[in-house]
């Protein structure tokens, strides 16, 4: 019973430095051996819970995708606990995102940039993440401005990943005002 809360915590050291390296520095420039260093793990132990590198991206994809998930609703509860309404929450909260001083753009659009065709199930849960999140942007915009509204769903989520590329190239938040914005107009048009 005791290796499981240890193996747990290994785990967990391992996902968390990973995902930090890999975000920070990109996938391919961190090796192995570097995240064991900084995890404080012997290299037997990351590859009984990874048994490659591929593996433990696809791990590390995963983890980042509940984590963005657990940060992007707290932030937009915050937000409307102050009185905006859910699409007005979730661009704040992008805005938030943006300015974060560790911020490096989408993981998953990095990872699928940087890897391309030679992790096919990293860049495929890449592909997937994509799917789900324009998925919950719809509902969002749904929940908030109504159902007409979904007919711009799709144009507002390419709005959204623009932003997110913009912010890093230009190093500012203001793509997610812009996107807001444009968002909005959208909307007004069917609303009509």
């Amino acid at each position: 019973m005791n290796k499981t809360p240890r193996a747990s915590q290994a785990r967990k050291r391992i996902l968390e430095t990973a995902e930090k390296l890999f975000y920070a520095e990109g996938i391919r420039a961190v090796g192995i051996d570097r995240v064991i260093a900084e995890a404080g793990v012997a290299k037997m132990t990351l590859y009984n819970h990874f048994p490659s590198k591929d593996d433990l991206v696809l791990a590390v994809l995963k983890y980042r995708e509940e984590q963005f998930d657990l940060y992007l609703k707290q932030r937009m509860m915050e937000h409307q606990s102050e009185g905006m309404k859910p699409l007005r929450a979730f661009f704040a909260a992008l805005k938030d995102w943006f300015e974060c001083p560790d911020y490096r753009g989408c993981a998953f659009i990095n990872t699928t940039s940087e890897l391309a065709d030679s992790n096919p199930a990293a860049t495929d849960f890449c592909a997937d993440h994509k799917r789900r999140f324009k998925q919950q942007l719809t509902e969002i915009i749904v929940e908030s401005e109504g159902s007409q509204a979904k007919v711009v769903a799709p144009a507002i989520s390419v709005l959204v990943e623009g932003a997110i590329v913009t912010s890093v190239s230009e190093g500012s938040s203001e793509a997610a005002t812009i996107a807001e914005e444009a968002a909005f107009q959208l909307i007004a048009g069917v609303q009509s």
